[in-house]
């Protein structure tokens, strides 16, 4: 994020929040973001019923039948991509530490009788443990505070886990706030988009601190995308994938002052899901004027003539099983001129922008 394009202010009613520190353009990206944690939403012990999709274990791009495997050598259980992804992994999310308790947690008979969240809560609790510790002082600063159901894991994941870091204790305090932090401030990384398929499944989570400033609203004039399947992974090439960096791109032009929001879900969702979503997995109720219109519609009601719904009509995507949001491309750089060229950001798919609908 560039100093000059956002700064963290006060706003009322939400708390800190994201606003332009000057005029900003539709389809300008503005936040590129690595993740500070990443991990892989697959329960040590998934259930026989469930799909085996199956992807690398460091940059999560989907492994197709003709992708060339590398394995751990130690546990043998997680695959990657390339070489050049073991090895990146091998001295990173997938250290001997990690690896090693990992192993053990697969052969523990008391986290395989758990529910499947504390199993993925295991996984998130041993990249915690792999963090410096100003990465998790960094996470501990995000917005999030234990319930007693955070609390109950928290005590339980520290006695299980714990023991496998001798030389990295971390209080079960420490643990419980940072289940707390995790749950509302993750974001998702997702199975590629089918449009004959079921919906897309998520397959990794990761925080991403930055990111996680921006504010909810249901009429966002922001929104993000990522590119984990659709980046080429060079095996020539020494630097970082990048795949899973999560980019912040503008819907629409944002006014000096004004709030950059995204929304939290796609946004073409009823004002009832909207509400029980909001309420379940952030605490809030949204007070924003889309949903203050919407409260007072009968069921199935759609008034055209509302702003709002020509802003849907514009910007969600009306691909087959998607629902995504469309946002400009870039600019061109040897262009002042906004793109007329919309991206989905669920499905990646493009077309032309009709400025009539709006």
């Amino acid at each position: 994020m560039a100093d000059s394009l956002l700064r963290v202010e006060h706003i009322a009613g939400k708390g800190r929040g994201l606003v332009a520190s000057q005029p900003l353009k539709c389809g300008q990206v503005i936040l590129t973001e690595s993740p500070l944690i990443l991990y892989s939403s697959s329960p040590l012990f998934p259930p026989s019923s469930s799909s085996s999709s199956s992807y690398c274990n460091h940059c999560f791009r989907t492994l197709l039948p003709t992708t060339t495997t590398a394995s751990c050598p130690s546990c043998l259980t997680h695959h990657f991509c390339s070489n050049k992804c073991l090895s990146s992994s091998l001295n990173s999310s997938h250290s001997s530490i990690v690896c090693q308790a990992l192993s053990s947690l697969r052969n523990s008979p008391l986290l395989q009788q758990q529910p499947l969240q504390r199993q993925v809560q295991a996984r998130f609790l041993v990249a915690l443990h792999n963090l410096a510790p100003s990465q998790i002082d960094t996470l501990l600063s995000l917005h999030g505070t234990p319930d007693d159901s955070v609390l109950q894991d928290a005590n339980f994941l520290h006695d299980l886990i714990s023991p496998l870091f001798n030389n990295k204790l971390i209080s079960v305090d420490v643990i419980a706030e940072a289940l707390a932090k995790d749950r509302i401030n993750s974001f998702c990384l997702m199975e590629p988009y089918n449009s004959d398929g079921p919906q897309r499944s998520i397959k990794a989570y990761g925080i991403y601190p930055k990111a996680t400033m921006f504010n909810h609203d249901c009429l966002p004039n922001a929104c993000r995308f990522d590119y984990v399947d659709t980046t080429d992974n060079d095996e020539d090439d020494d630097g970082p994938n990048n795949n899973t960096d999560i980019i912040i791109r503008l819907i629409k032009d944002v006014d000096e002052g004004e709030e950059v929001c995204i929304s939290y879900f796609r946004i073409g969702r009823d004002y009832a899901t909207r509400k029980k979503i909001l309420m379940e997995d952030y605490g809030f109720v949204c007070g924003c004027e889309r949903c203050n219109i919407e409260a007072t519609w009968r069921e199935d009601e759609i008034d055209d003539d509302v702003a709002h719904v020509r802003f849907l009509r514009k910007y969600v995507c009306d691909m087959k099983n998607c629902g995504g949001t469309m946002a400009p491309l870039p600019p061109k750089h040897d262009s002042s001129s906004p793109s007329n060229v919309l991206e989905c950001n669920f499905c990646g798919n493009f077309k032309i922008s009709d400025d009539h609908v709006i």
